[in-house]
């Protein structure tokens, strides 16, 4: 199958803005919880917001903006960890009609110079003095840039006293002045594979992919009677976060925000929180079934646990079939024994995500079926999706109690996608963005007769689902003129607890060959388990136990390829690849060039060893 498309399920925006959805929920019920904030002695504690207490904030700001000279058509850029103030300065922005530049908290003083000039930004708003610094570096390169406000110096405050005089009926006249086809958003791709482009995003594009979501999928969000609500961790300056939040302030689902996207401040984060419904990445799912492990070989309890993992995939799978009509689903036998692993097991992992929990979503990058399965025998259903900052996040979603692990599901109602003769997968849709910031020649080479040509190469099954392969200039062409997809490769090395990532390399080379990372606090529980010294991490990495037990995983993954295309030497790194170095984007991904200019004496090593 190369197109397959599904019929609109909703109308698309047809008057106002984004901003609008605040101030009419305000009107229709005023002590609505929005928000939920951070409060008490020691921040442990959730204060709500309500939809009348957010508009009269919003629009206090706006007022302030419009003091500052904030005008009609402007851009600002947010430069933030995912925090409350984010939010609050979004929504004011587009009430008086200016367009939002988000950039993202960890980009280097280039990254954040060619972001403001390339948008000729008016404006910035930053977190702290770090974040300051960075910009007053580089703000002689950035004519058009008047002012820059910190969040940690209490600006909310200030332009809020500042605008005390700007009546409401300016306020007003700008927000209606907003139309959907006005720009919201000039969201920058993650630069994976060179100088980062600003996609022009509509607002219509944010309400049309919530708006669908939301028409399709609502009835996950939360049991029958109960209030949904979402605790957003994702970067507010990806596509995928600034999608969840404006989903959360239309869709009337109480939104929360946490800064701290690792296991050590995301988990009790999430528990204090307890959402009901939660949007994610593969990394976060991956992290919380490893600790959930972790715990269980350190009570003992590793066998126990594994079990339960098996008869998770097991009765999962025979659920998948059943809903997909291609079998009854579990028998007695199995149904027994996952209602035990559900007392002794599964309840604990649900508990990790507060306890609520009974569905995802996943996105940014493909989960594993085996880890989708996994969750799903334990009671937490992942949607898996595929999308880019071009299409406004999703683009295909699994279909509501069908989903296919493994896959990323079927384009959005409304939506098609097109398999192009050399794999490419085309798109179309009232999410696809409106193009490139002054980039025409871009612009063209992506979208033709109303297609977007994502980049990603994958195939759809004969039910209209689609499987991600890997993405066109990724794909390693060895010497031999073998084509190898390394995403498949890389996936299936990661599925082992002790590693954290892997970067397939060969292009132009005799043969395939990995970098791989370790996962910090695994490699600290097999060095303790293995009576070796935890405390030394790096002179793990030269024991001969520890690479058999690499080895392994690398020996797994390559039972999944042919012998040409198969890794015939790797390289363990001493360093997870982060963003801090660069390393990867704030969705997560591996920024491969990056990578192999980094490490080029080790990938050179790996060929003349």
């Amino acid at each position: 199958m190369r197109d397959f498309g599904l019929p609109p399920l909703v109308e698309p925006m047809r008057t106002g803005g984004l901003a609008d959805s605040v101030h009419d929920r305000a009107e229709r019920d005023p002590g609505f919880t929005q928000l939920a904030r951070r409060g008490g002695p020691d921040g442990d504690e959730w204060v709500p917001v309500t939809a009348a207490a957010f508009r009269d904030e919003v629009t206090a700001l706006a007022k302030g903006l419009l003091a500052e000279g904030v005008r009609f058509g402007d851009r600002v850029a947010v430069m933030a960890r995912t925090r409350y103030e984010w939010t609050l300065f979004n929504y004011a922005l587009w009430t008086v009609g200016a367009q939002v530049v988000p950039v993202y908290p960890t980009s280097s003083a280039e990254q954040v110079r060619w972001i403001l000039s390339d948008a000729r930004v008016v404006a910035i708003v930053v977190e702290d003095e770090d974040h300051a610094m960075t910009v007053g570096a580089v703000c002689d390169a950035v004519p058009s840039l008047r002012h820059i406000w910190q969040l940690d110096t209490d600006c909310v405050r200030l332009l809020s006293e500042r605008g005390r005089d700007v009546p409401d009926d300016l306020v007003d006249g700008h927000r209606r002045g907003v139309t959907p086809g006005s720009v919201a958003a000039i969201a920058y791709t993650s630069g994976t594979t060179g100088r980062s482009k600003g996609c022009v995003i509509t607002h219509a594009n944010l309400a049309a992919e919530c708006d669908i979501l939301f028409a399709g999928w609502s009835e996950l969000l939360a049991e029958p009677g109960e209030q949904p609500s979402i605790l957003a961790f994702l970067p507010l300056s990806h596509i995928y976060g600034l999608m969840v939040q404006v989903f959360c302030v239309r869709c009337g689902v109480t939104l929360g925000h946490q800064p701290d996207i690792t296991p050590a401040a995301l988990l009790p984060a999430l528990a204090s929180f307890r959402p009901t419904f939660v949007f994610a990445v593969p990394y976060v799912f991956e992290k919380i079934f490893r600790r959930a492990r972790q715990v269980a070989v350190e009570a003992g309890k590793e066998d126990l646990f594994d079990r339960a993992v098996d008869v998770a995939v097991r009765y999962a799978e025979a659920v998948e079939r059943r809903n997909l009509g291609e079998g009854p689903g579990p028998g007695p036998g199995l149904r027994a024994s996952h209602a035990i692993f559900d007392r002794l097991v599964y309840r604990k992992l649900r508990g990790v995500l507060g306890g609520r929990v009974r569905y995802a979503v996943s996105g940014g990058s493909t989960l594993r079926r085996e880890l989708g399965l996994i969750f799903a025998g334990a009671g937490i259903t992942v949607y898996d999706g595929y999308g880019l900052t071009e299409t406004t996040a999703a683009v295909t979603g699994q279909p509501l109690g069908r989903v296919r692990h493994g896959t990323v599901g079927r384009p959005l109602p409304g939506h098609a996608v097109h398999i192009a003769r050399d794999g490419e997968i085309w798109v179309r849709g009232d999410v696809v963005f409106a193009g490139y910031l002054d980039d025409p020649e871009a612009t063209a080479a992506v979208l033709r007769d109303g297609w977007f040509a994502t980049g990603d190469v994958g195939h759809l099954d004969d039910e209209g689902y689609l499987v991600i392969t890997g993405r066109k200039k990724d794909t390693i062409v060895t010497s031999g003129g073998k084509s190898v997809a390394p995403q498949v490769l890389e996936e299936r090395v990661r599925a082992h607890p002790l590693v954290s990532q892997c970067l397939v390399v060969g292009d132009n080379r005799p043969y395939v060959a990995a970098l791989i990372t370790l996962d910090p606090e695994a490699l600290e529980q097999w060095s303790r388990l293995h009576g070796k010294d935890p405390s030394d991490p790096r002179g793990a990495l030269r024991d001969e136990e520890l690479r058999a037990e690499v080895q392994r995983a690398v020996s797994m993954a390559n039972h999944a390829v042919s012998r040409a295309e198969s890794i015939r030497a790797f390289r363990i790194l001493p360093a997870e690849f982060s963003m801090a170095d660069g390393l990867v984007t704030p969705s997560l991904k591996i920024r491969r060039a990056a990578i192999t200019k980094m490490y080029e004496a080790e990938i050179e090593a790996l060929y003349t060893s």
